[in-house]
This record gives C-alpha cells, sequence and structure tokens, in this order.
C-alpha cells in the first residue's frame, strides 16, 4: 500500500473502487504529466447516499461531507490512471459543482469538504486553486460532483 493509501486509512477511510462512468467518458484521463477527472458524485457502494438541492432537502453539512466523498472517488479515479498515488506531485485544481436551492449561496463552504480531505491526506501537496459553482441540477439529483487536476511525477 503506498504512503497516501496509509494516510487514507489513518483517517478511517478506505479508498473506494473506481466508480463506472454513468455515459460515454473516462473516469479519468491522463495528458502527460498531468490526470484529469470527470465529475465524480458522491457514490457509495454504487449509489447515493442523498440526493435533492444543497439548502432544501440536504443540508449544507451533509453535502460537505459528500463533496469529500467525491474527492476520494476522485482519488481513486486518479489511482486507476497512474497506479500509486504516491506520484501526485500536487492537486492542481479542483471544481465543485453544487446543486442548490434557490437562495442557497453557501457553495464554498459545501466545496470545503472535498479541500480539507485533500489537504488531510496530502498536506501541502493537496493545496489547490478551485472554483465552487451553484447549479440547478446534477445527474442523477446528486447534491454535490467533484473534479480534480492533479500532476503527476514520472
Amino acid at each position: 500500500m503506498s504512503a497516501v493509501e496509509d494516510r487514507i486509512a489513518s483517517l478511517g477511510l478506505k479508498l473506494p473502487e473506481v466508480v463506472p462512468p454513468l455515459a460515454t467518458y473516462q473516469p479519468a484521463v491522463r495528458s502527460g504529466s498531468y490526470v484529469f477527472t470527470s465529475g465524480q458524485l458522491p457514490m457509495v457502494d454504487g449509489s447515493l447516499p442523498l440526493t435533492g438541492k444543497v439548502g432544501a432537502e440536504v443540508s449544507p453539512e451533509q453535502a460537505k461531507e459528500l463533496a469529500a466523498t467525491c474527492a476520494l472517488n476522485a482519488l481513486a479515479a486518479v489511482k486507476s490512471v497512474v497506479g500509486d498515488l504516491d506520484k501526485i506531485v500536487r492537486v492542481v485544481k479542483v471544481v465543485g459543482f453544487v446543486a442548490s436551492a434557490p437562495d442557497f449561496t453557501g457553495q464554498p463552504g459545501v466545496v470545503n469538504g472535498a479541500s480539507e480531505l485533500l489537504g488531510e491526506i496530502l498536506g501541502d501537496k493537496g493545496v489547490h486553486a478551485r472554483s465552487a459553482v451553484g447549479v440547478a441540477v446534477l445527474p442523477i439529483d446528486a447534491p454535490v460532483e467533484v473534479e480534480i487536476q492533479v500532476e503527476i511525477a514520472g
């Protein structure tokens, strides 16, 4: 097991299997020294633990936890392409989409779930640029979706 996976385990988490695509795309693609993930939903064992809009059916706190799940799924997608998460030089960018009730404006706090988890797992390598965007709806009524771009050694 890699040092990154050891760190994941020390946080009481487990790197999941790669979430199968819901349409025609790859979960992650490498181009040169970068890996770009597709948007990752907060799937756990093949299903969404919660559905709906943040600020309505889903609380911001629940959505923040779901964003962390998305980040963990994104790391699984990265591993599927590079084989070893210890090859991560740094997380370059995180983009988070939050299915939001019309009056909900706390998207940055929700996406902090992904950012904070990446920092806990990767330390300084997890510090990144980021966008947090509110949207009307996400695939299969997911409350949040996260994609990451990482730089890879070798």
